[in-house]
């Protein structure tokens, strides 16, 4: 994956956290389709944290569980004008105590906007790790997070996060993975075991 870099499209810190919270459990061309709409309605985390969760469901309703992300996006922008004078923080632990981000979206912000060495663990970096043999029978997204950043310099953590993600996506995809068009074959686990 030449162009390693989140799908999502943002112009700042803020724009990407809204776009993250929103991207999970649904795709994001689904979130891109929608965010251009909500960015305008919403361009600050004053405007978001001064709406409701009832207008803002209305930008988002198609959405995957629409109800439980509107409230989570007034309430992360109204923490983030209260404790971080609208500023979205760096560091993971301060991120994850803004509704609506768990630890994988707060590794994306500090992998994405901040460079830092995050490694975010969603379904197509846990399946892909486990498949291709980057981590050995992880069954949680953390113990799989911990087990890639052990073995990843530290410096290429953001981009092998998006590696991961791509390759999942485009690659070695769930149901039935493109081993004849992949450049992985020759230390894959799966590929290996299957023949």
């Amino acid at each position: 994956m030449p162009v390693a870099e989140t799908e999502l499209h943002y112009a700042d810190p803020y724009q990407l956290l809204i776009a993250v919270i929103l991207s999970a459990q649904c795709t994001d061309k689904r979130v891109n389709m929608i965010t251009p709409a909500l960015y305008d309605a919403f361009p600050t985390p004053e405007a978001l944290a001064a709406s409701t969760p009832e207008k803002v469901y209305e930008y988002i309703r198609s959405v995957s569980y629409p109800n439980s992300k509107s409230r989570y996006l007034v309430g992360m922008a109204q923490r983030l004008v209260a404790e971080f004078n609208s500023v979205v923080p760096s560091d993971v632990d301060a991120l994850q105590t803004l509704p609506g981000v768990g630890r994988k979206t707060a590794n994306v912000i500090a992998s994405v906007v901040y460079d830092k060495p995050a490694m975010a663990v969603d379904t197509h970096v846990f399946r892909v790790s486990n498949r291709i043999g980057l981590t050995v029978n992880s069954k949680t997204p953390l113990a799989t997070e911990k087990e890639l950043v052990k073995h990843i310099p530290e410096e290429l953590i953001p981009k092998a996060h998006h590696w991961l993600i791509l390759h999942g996506r485009y690659v070695c995809v769930v149901r039935k993975p493109k081993c004849d068009s992949c450049g992985l074959t020759a230390w894959c686990t799966y590929f290996l075991h299957r023949k």
